[in-house]
């Protein structure tokens, strides 16, 4: 399951997508819209200009913009940057590995099995999809969320 922080991050970066181009977001636009706590937000924003994917300008006229095209910056890239990894399970990550604590022997798990593949189409999904490609609103996508 994603993390809040997984899902804050990729929400503020998906608003500075779509005003890609339009100069700097000030911080309570980017809270606001996305009902993100502004103190949060600060932590996520700073981190990702520490990665290179956002600009910040302090002061009176400052705010946030993408330091990359959208089109450069891979959600798969976005989840692995503020969580670590894809997999749901530790044994099943690619990068932040760790052997899962009561668990049987990984060669005879087939729950590791399972996870390995899920990862393994999750990233091949994620590392497809850019934050420049369209993705409508979860009711546009579900009836039944529609009302």
């Amino acid at each position: 399951m994603l993390s809040q922080k997984v899902r804050y991050t990729i929400r503020a970066l998906q608003h500075l997508a779509d005003r890609y181009g339009e100069g700097l977001v000030h911080l309570d636009e980017i809270a606001a819209a996305q009902n993100i706590p502004p103190k949060f937000l600060t932590v996520i924003l700073s981190e990702m200009a520490r990665a290179g994917l956002v600009h910040s300008q302090r002061g009176k006229d400052g705010g946030y913009e993408l330091g990359l095209p959208p089109i450069d910056i891979r959600y798969g890239d976005i989840v692995r940057m503020t969580s670590g990894s894809l997999a749901l399970v530790p044994c099943a990550s690619r990068y932040a590995y760790e052997k899962c604590k009561n668990c049987l022997a990984e060669d005879a798990c087939r729950l590791r099995a399972l996870m390995l593949k899920v990862r393994d189409e999750t990233a091949v999904v994620l590392d497809q999809i850019t934050l420049a490609d369209a993705i409508e609103p979860a009711a546009a996508c579900d009836p039944a969320l529609a009302g």
